[in-house]
């Protein structure tokens, strides 16, 4: 059985100007550009009222009202690229998120500006509050009225495996198909069904390949497409497989096809189907838990900033190399996505890893080693007080990752788990876990994937909150650490 490879995103250099590859980088895509040329002009029409309503009508003609508006699209830039705001599936995002995360970059401009006048003294750039008061609330509206608004057509982002390749399945796919940002995957065939004609997506085997299917990509949700009697067995099997895996599955709501009967409430089987998920649905909790991580996550890199001048000066000063180390983990439903971390070993410490495998200290597919030589002195630091993970703090803002939930793994290290440890990618991964105030590189692989789904399994926002405080005398004291 040949398997499509998972559909990961990658930036290739755009050709043209380097204000174009800038842009490029930036803003992917015609209605991103727009959206983002859009919210520069926003925010210098916003410099100018500030300034005109400041009582200095001239600002932008003076050297320091140059620089000001400078520093300020220069803040909006950068940070709209680390929190890929632009990006193709940004308007996927839950509504709260995407304002949140607006409201980061103004708050970013705001506090540079601030910094700026606060240095130069009460000088002719605009009165902070001022802009903060134009510039906010029309950001958002630019955010809400255009981007998001426009954006329904763009590219699919969720993944969705429909296990069945007749006339259910046909329909099940061109249903899914119609509804914005998801893509079907493909169908797996059940053994004794005719597949209906041409389908969204091809099929890739039979339904007993559902294990390896699951192990290959990264799937949302299955969608099981049949009510026939005679597949009970089989769909018994792919239910199973997918409990074990955590991945989401729906099953049909009717057994039988409704003319003029509708459903009492309409919203549970919206699409003909129940949803099930191998996790406990909190709604209300998860909406504190992904807002405590965007608030949490942009005041901490706020207040750490000298922190984290000072760690990226002295990796600088004492190694050659990149300042960030960016790897590819595995994340929520097998999505890879790059982590950030400031780089504590040398520059081939990758290249260096086969040739000391055996030096391995622990089991399970995890590598680890207490006194690793590819790890620099400045870096040895870092890791002990995991400072080095600090960045991954954008991570969080992005919506890589969470403040609390299982460590993101390697692809390779997947590729190798049972079918029930791949049960801990059916939530975000998190910076810290139960593991990490448990002992940390002292516990087997075996004990940390079983607090991990114990984790999974008693989830509340609460429990967070508890981890998050035994974390930090764990951290401060850098107990377990290598």
């Amino acid at each position: 059985m040949h398997l499509p490879s998972p559909r990961v995103v990658r930036w290739s250099r755009p050709k043209g100007s380097i204000v174009n590859q800038l842009f490029g980088r930036i803003a992917s895509g015609s209605i991103a550009k727009l959206s983002l040329v859009l919210d520069l002009v926003v925010l210098m029409l916003a410099l100018v009222a500030a300034s005109v309503l400041s009582g200095h009508p001239l600002t932008l003609m003076m050297p320091f009202g140059t620089a000001g508006c400078v520093l300020a699209l220069g803040t909006w830039l950068v940070t709209a690229m680390a929190l890929r705001h632009y990006d193709p599936w940004a308007s996927d995002r839950p509504l709260p998120d995407d304002l949140a995360l607006t409201s980061i970059l103004v708050m970013a401009v705001v506090t540079m500006l601030a910094c700026a006048q606060f240095a130069l003294g009460d000088g002719p750039l605009p009165h902070v509050e001022l802009f903060l008061v134009i510039f906010w609330p029309a950001a958002l509206l630019m955010r809400v009225s255009l981007f998001r608004a426009f954006s329904e057509r763009g590219a699919p982002v969720d993944e969705v495996l429909v296990v069945g390749a007749g006339a259910m399945g046909h329909a099940t796919a061109d249903d899914i198909a119609r509804r914005r940002h998801y893509h079907v995957l493909g169908h797996l065939r059940f053994s004794d069904e005719a597949v209906a004609g041409p389908m969204k997506g091809k099929v890739l085997g039979l339904t007993s390949e559902l294990d390896s299917v699951l192990r290959s990509m990264p799937v949302a949700e299955v969608y099981l497409a049949t009510t026939s009697t005679a597949h009970a067995a089989q769909t018994q099997t792919a239910i199973r497989t997918c409990e074990r895996f955590g991945v989401p599955f729906a099953l049909p709501a009717y057994m039988f096809r409704l003319v003029r009967a509708r459903p009492l409430d309409s919203h549970a089987v919206g699409d003909g189907y129940v949803h099930y998920q191998s996790v406990e649905c909190k709604p209300t909790q998860m909406a504190l838990k992904r807002l405590f991580d965007l608030v949490t996550s942009a005041v901490a890199l706020w207040v750490l900033m000298p922190l984290l001048a000072l760690a990226a000066l002295a990796i600088k000063l004492t190694s050659k190399g990149p300042l960030l180390f960016r790897q590819t983990r595995v994340g929520l439903h097998g999505r890879p996505f790059r982590m950030l971390k400031f780089r504590t070993m040398n520059v081939n410490a990758e290249a260096q890893k086969a040739s000391l495998a055996a030096l391995n200290e622990v089991d399970g597919p995890v590598f680890k080693i207490t006194n690793d030589p590819r790890v620099t002195k400045v870096g040895r630091f870092l890791r002990k007080f995991s400072i080095d993970e600090l960045p991954q703090l954008v991570n969080v803002v992005r919506g890589d990752m969470s403040i609390v939930g299982p460590r993101p793994p390697l692809p390779n290290e997947v590729a190798k788990y049972e079918g029930w440890q791949r049960r801990r990618l059916s939530v975000r991964p998190g910076l810290t876990c139960i593991w990490q105030v448990s002992g940390r590189n002292t516990l087997s692989f075996q004990q940390w994937m079983y607090l991990d789904m114990q984790y999974i399994d008693t989830w509340t926002f609460t429990k967070d909150l508890q981890l998050i405080l035994r974390t930090v005398p764990v951290v401060l004291t850098g107990r377990g650490a290598s």
